[in-house]
């Protein structure tokens, strides 16, 4: 059986090749190389180090140092530090330039187009979800009138009158009965303005045991 090749097509699915500078003439420099993107970070941070010794704003905190560690030593070392950096996966310019596109680009597109952010946000009204007895089981919730209920499934019905103890919140309290069959006794309920119903997943006989 033939075996199963697979084809590079460049070097670069293999490794990221880089560019270094490993002797100058008869120079030997270091033995790893010097990568070219230090050299390339270290003048640029040489010329950038000149135009700001030269800015009155500056010049007076650059002055107190010699010139050969302000255009030289520094410049040298924040460039190795820069090529040997790496942010995600990236080099030091490649990430920084795609740092700053972001930053200077749109947030907002309309039609892969500059947009403008709307100023209102539309928000959706609140949503009141009561269960229809589907499940098998009552389950246990409070509503608040007013409105208009209809219950489903045999159960057990306490009203509260308003001397009720302070723990009785509930104006009108539903159980369910065991044994009770969905669909057998349908009761309808008005719950007026400032009513509460609430609906207990245990039956009543559970509750007066416990109790």
């Amino acid at each position: 059986m033939p075996d199963a090749g697979f084809e590079v097509r460049s070097y670069r699915a293999v490794f990221s090749l880089e560019r270094r500078i490993y002797r100058i003439d008869t120079l030997r420099l270091n033995p790893a190389g010097v990568p070219l993107r230090g050299i390339a970070y270290a003048v640029i941070l040489a010329v950038g180090a000149l135009v700001a010794s030269a800015l009155p704003g500056i010049s007076w905190v650059a002055a107190p140092l010699p010139w050969y560690f302000r255009i030289m030593a520094l410049p040298a070392a924040l460039g190795g530090v820069l090529a040997m950096l790496r942010i995600d996966g990236r080099p030091f310019h490649v990430a920084a330039i795609a740092a700053l596109r972001y930053r200077c680009g749109p947030r907002d597109l309309r039609r892969f187009r500059r947009g403008t952010r709307p100023m209102g946000v539309w928000r959706p009204p609140s949503i009141a979800f009561v269960a229809d007895g589907s499940e098998g089981s009552m389950r246990s919730l409070r509503y608040y009138g007013p409105g208009v209920t209809l219950v489903c499934c045999a159960h057990d019905r306490v009203e509260w009158t308003r001397s009720r103890p302070l723990s009785r919140r509930a104006s009108v309290a539903i159980y369910p009965i065991q044994g009770g069959v969905v669909g057998t006794a349908l009761t309808a309920m008005e719950i007026a303005a400032g009513a509460v119903l609430e609906v207990s997943g245990r039956p009543w006989s559970d509750r007066v045991h416990q109790g």
